[in-house]
């Protein structure tokens, strides 16, 4: 049984899940829909394992989802999984991609296909906002959380700082706040 309570899922399965967050993510969202699928659906992890395993992978270098998919995998059938799940992920996007990638070089200047653009990034927003808000009712308890959660963003998002600068500001004093303390015993 994995932590999150369901099943340990075979290699087809994971290749199969995988694959299904990268259809459904295309244009953005990537983890929201990684959320979705392995907290949600399939409860392959607890909301606070995924949060950790998400946190993980985005400090690491490569790309944060096949970093996820690499950890998840790992967690139920060591290399095999982590093989299974990162292709999974990645082949038949691959394949969108390059077929994409003509279609949009053959027909970028059709107004068409500007407008399809803006919608896919708009939905790609929507979906990471709302990963934002389902995630940050269940982590972000008490004001030192939130003050640390919006230091980040301002610093990533609107100082448009790297990730590695903010993480490097904040994040000592995150760890200092959350470090497990002693309990003082009144005598």
């Amino acid at each position: 049984m994995s932590e999150g309570g369901a099943a340990n899922p075979s290699l087809i399965e994971l290749a199969l899940t995988f694959n299904k967050i990268a259809l459904a993510s295309f244009g953005g969202g990537l983890s929201a829909w990684s959320r979705e699928v392995v907290v949600v659906e399939r409860r392959w992890m607890s909301e606070e394992e995924f949060l950790s395993a998400l946190t993980i992978c985005r400090i690491l270098p490569g790309a944060n989802q096949v970093n996820l998919a690499v950890f998840v995998g790992t967690k139920f059938h060591g290399v095999a999984g982590a093989i299974a799940a990162t292709v999974g992920l990645t082949t038949v996007p691959v394949l969108v991609v390059l077929a994409l990638g003509w279609f949009y070089f053959t027909y970028r200047e059709v107004p068409a296909m500007q407008s399809v653009l803006k919608g896919m990034t708009a939905a790609a927003v929507a979906m990471t906002l709302a990963m934002a808000i389902k995630t940050g009712r269940k982590c972000l308890r008490g004001p030192v959380a939130i003050l640390l959660f919006v230091a980040i963003f301002v610093l990533s998002a609107l100082v448009r700082l790297p990730l590695f600068v903010a993480l490097g500001i904040c994040g000592p004093l995150a760890l200092w706040w959350a470090w497990p303390r002693r309990k003082v015993v009144a005598p």
